[in-house]
Parts: structure tokens; sequence; C-alpha cells
């Protein structure tokens, strides 16, 4: 239940216990995955593969066909971005899902690109501690359910684990609020958030926006989604 107390933070309300519980009811579809708008996804994955191959042209260690050598799908889902998108990209995925019966299903994903599944690693976000370096750490639909603290430490670890030259790529609904503030979703206990709050929270934990675009196409009544490029502040 939300919490009226106006000196209770927002994201304070998150529980993970409720989140599981939600993902975990709803379909390994990728119906269940859109909320219901299964029909956005090809207009997602489109958007998502032009802001990369923008990405690419930038990126120092490149091979000549244009890969990424190594990615990594966070909070993947049943791996729709990971074959559509990131398998097109990268020559090998890997992916972190907390749900079980998700990442059951990323093992028997149709890959879009030549890309190849790596490793899966089931487990939370807030948790997860990368055994490698990667070139493209992906982020989407997911950090809502981090509380901005929790996020911070998250960010700040895939600062000290992407390559050089890589990138943090974060895709995320926006709250359009009235009077700019953060909006906390009871049925799946996650917050959204202001694009101001990302810029505030990318900021503190090191790392410094290149690129951000707007995801087009979708219908009206859905939320704004933006698309964030980063990479450590160190090293610009």
């Amino acid at each position: 239940m939300a919490s009226s107390d106006p000196a209770v933070p927002l994201d304070a309300q998150i529980s993970r216990a409720d989140a599981l519980a939600y993902w975990n009811s709803v379909p390994a579809t990728a119906n269940g995955m859109l909320g219901g708008y299964p029909n956005i996804s090809r207009v997602d994955m489109r958007g998502s593969l032009n802001f990369l191959e923008k990405l690419r042209r930038l990126h120092p260690s490149s091979s000549l066909a244009g890969s990424f050598a190594r990615g990594v799908d966070c909070g993947a889902g049943i791996g729709r971005v990971t074959a559509g998108v990131l398998s097109k990209m990268c020559d090998v995925v890997d992916v972190v899902e907390p749900v079980e019966k998700f990442a059951k299903e990323v093992h028997d994903a149709k890959l879009a690109g030549k890309g190849t599944i790596g490793e899966v690693f089931v487990t939370e976000l807030q948790v997860w501690e990368a055994r490698m370096k990667y070139d493209l750490m992906w982020n989407q639909w997911c950090l809502g359910h981090l509380t901005d603290e929790e996020l911070c430490c998250y960010l700040g670890r895939c600062g000290n684990t992407v390559q050089e030259g890589g990138w943090i790529v974060i895709k995320e609904n926006l709250s359009t609020d009235p009077m700019a503030k953060d909006v906390f979703d009871e049925v799946d206990s996650s917050v959204t958030r202001t694009d101001a709050k990302f810029r505030r929270l990318f900021e503190e934990s090191g790392l410094k926006l290149v690129r951000t675009d707007i995801q087009n196409g979708f219908p009206k009544h859905l939320l704004p989604v933006r698309i964030y490029a980063l990479q450590p502040q160190a090293r610009l």
C-alpha cells in the first residue's frame, strides 16, 4: 500500500518482494513484458537499433563488422531486447534477470542477429557483480525497481565494469507528473522518475551523459520514453 506521508521518500515504498511477486504472476510472453502492448515491440526495437548505430560509429574498439565484442542485457525479462536488438549489435550477450521463469526463456530465444547468448545470471541488479568487462551494458524498463540509493550504487558498479570506450545505456519511462515529481506504481512496486531525477542520479553515480534521444512512434497515451548513453566521467 502506498504511503500518503510526504515525509516518506517515494522510493522507500519500493518492495523487492512485491515486485518479484508481480513479475512472477506475469506470463513469459512479449505481451506480459510490455504490459499488454506487444504492438510497440517493433517500434521500440527499431528506435533502440537506430540509437545504437549512432553510438557504434563512435566506438573505438568496434570490429570491421561494427559489432560490440560483449554486451549485457540487464533486467532482460524473456530476452526480447537480447534477441531483437543486442544479438544484432554484439558478438556475445550476457543476461541478468531476477525472475527464473523469464531467464529460462532466454536460452530458447530466436536471435535476430549473429550474436550468441553467453552467461545468464539469475539475480537482481541490486546485488549483481559483473565477472568481466562489457562494451555495452543495456538497461531497459527495469531500473524503477531500484531505490535512488540502489540505483546510484548499481550505476557506479557499471562505471567500473564498462570497457574503455564502451557505453552504459538506459531506456526508461519518464514521469509526466504536473508537479515534476517521480510517481510510485503500486501494481508492480516501481518508481517512474523524471528526466531531471535521472540526470542528477547519473552525475551522483560518477557517469557523464553523452547522448540522449526520445523514443518516437509510441501511442500518445503511453508515458514518454527516453534513452540515455553514459560513460564514466573520469574517462571523458
